[in-house]
C-alpha cells in the first residue's frame, strides 16, 4: 500500500482509506447504504489492515452514532497505535433540539466525548468538521479545536464540504492567533463532478491542505452498472435515494461519455470500469487518501486492487476529455488571461 503525507503535516496515511457510513443501517436513509453489523465489520476492517488500509473514517451522523460504535468493536482486537481513525460533527445529531448542532464550542465538546465513548477510543487522529458552521464564530470553532489537539483527545484537525472562502478564512484565523489548522479538506471529487478543481484544488495546492475523497465513484454510478451498454440499475442505493451524490449533479450524457471511456481503458488494461476510475483520482493533485466503501468482503477486494498499478498519460487523458465540463463564472474569465491565470495543468 502506498502511503503519503497528509497535506503540510507530517502524518501519513494510506492512499486507500475504509469508510464505515455503511455500518449499522440505523435509520432509513443509511440503510439504502448498507447495514453491516459487528462480526462483518470485523471481517471486512480486517481485510483492510491485511492489505495496508489502516485508517478508518466514520462520522457522529452516520446512523446516529451506531457507525462509531461498530468501528469501535471491529477494532477492538488490534493494536490502536496502528490505526488512524477518522470521524466528524457539526451536523444535527439526534433531535433537533437547540444545541444539537453546529461547530459551537458546546456542540463540539459534546460530540467528541460522545465519539471518543462509541470508538472505545482515547484519542482521535482525524477529526473534521462535516460542514461549515455559518451561525457560530470562526474563532469559537478553531479555537475549541486547538484546545482538543493541546489536550491530546484529537492529533489532527481538517475540514469538510467546506467552500474555498470558509476553508482560506479558517486557515488565516488558524495563523492568526497561532492555533492548529487544517490540514485537510474532506470532499467530494470524481470523474464525473470535477468541480473541486476549479478552486478548492488550487486552494489546497497553495496552503498545504490534502485532499482525502469521499464518494469516489459518484455514488456508485462509476462501477461498472452504469452504461449504454446495460439497463441501468431499478434498485439499490441511486435508484432508492441513499446516494450521497444528487441525480441533478450527474446529467445522464455526461455519465454516458465517462462510462464508454472507462469500458474502453478497463478493457485494455484488464481492470474493472471502478478500479479504472478510482486509479485515475490518485493521479490527482493534493489528493491524500481516497475513501472506498463496501457492503461485503468481495467489493473491498475489488476496491483494493485499484493501487499497485498506474493509468498511462494516454489513458489519463482520455478519461480527462471525457470528463470535462465549460467551467463556471469566474474560472472561465479568469483562464481567458492565461498570462495572469494559466489553465491549471490538471483540469
Amino acid at each position: 500500500m502506498e502511503y503519503r503525507f497528509l497535506g503540510g503535516s507530517g502524518l501519513k496515511v494510506p492512499v486507500l482509506s475504509f469508510g464505515t457510513a455503511t455500518f449499522g443501517g440505523g435509520n432509513d436513509f443509511f440503510k439504502a447504504w448498507g447495514s453491516t453489523q459487528v462480526e462483518e465489520a470485523k471481517r471486512l476492517v480486517d481485510i483492510c489492515v491485511d492489505a495496508g488500509v489502516n485508517l478508518f473514517d466514520t462520522a457522529d451522523i452516520y446512523s446516529d452514532g451506531l457507525s462509531e460504535e461498530i468501528l469501535g468493536k471491529a477494532i477492538a482486537h488490534l493494536q490502536r497505535d496502528k490505526l488512524l481513525i477518522s470521524t466528524k460533527t457539526t451536523f444535527t445529531f439526534g433531535n433537533e433540539v437547540p444545541n444539537n448542532q453546529g461547530s459551537s464550542r458546546y456542540h463540539i465538546l459534546k460530540q467528541v466525548e460522545g465519539s471518543l465513548k462509541r470508538l472505545g477510543t482515547d484519542y482521535i487522529d482525524i477529526y473534521h468538521m462535516h460542514g461549515f458552521d455559518g451561525n457560530t464564530p470562526v474563532e469559537e470553532t478553531l479555537r475549541t479545536l486547538d484546545d482538543l489537539v493541546e489536550s491530546g483527545k484529537v492529533r489532527y484537525i481538517a475540514a469538510s464540504n467546506f467552500s474555498g472562502w470558509h476553508l482560506m478564512k479558517s486557515l488565516d484565523i488558524s495563523e492568526k492567533y497561532g492555533w492548529n489548522r487544517y490540514v485537510a479538506h474532506q470532499i467530494y471529487y470524481s470523474l464525473a463532478n470535477r468541480e473541486y478543481e476549479w478552486e478548492l484544488m488550487p486552494l489546497g495546492l497553495d496552503q498545504k491542505v490534502g485532499a482525502i475523497i469521499w464518494s469516489p465513484l459518484a455514488g456508485g454510478r462509476l462501477g461498472g452498472k452504469f452504461s449504454r451498454k446495460k439497463e441501468w440499475p431499478t434498485s439499490g442505493r441511486v435508484a432508492s435515494g441513499g446516494s450521497p451524490v444528487l441525480d441533478d449533479v450527474v446529467g445522464r450524457e455526461h455519465l454516458l461519455r465517462i462510462t464508454d471511456a472507462l469500458e474502453d481503458i478497463a478493457e485494455e488494461t484488464g481492470k474493472s470500469v471502478s478500479q479504472v476510475a478510482l486509479n485515475w483520482l490518485l493521479q490527482r493533485p493534493t489528493v491524500s487518501s481516497i475513501i472506498i466503501g463496501a457492503r461485503d468482503e468481495e467489493q473491498l477486494k475489488q476496491n483494493l486492487y485499484a493501487v499497485g498499478w498506474n493509468l498511462s498519460v494516454e489513458q489519463i487523458k482520455k478519461l480527462d476529455e471525457a470528463s470535462t465540463v465549460p467551467p463556471i463564472y469566474p474560472y472561465w474569465h479568469q483562464w481567458q488571461n492565461k498570462s495572469l491565470n494559466p489553465t491549471p495543468k490538471f483540469y
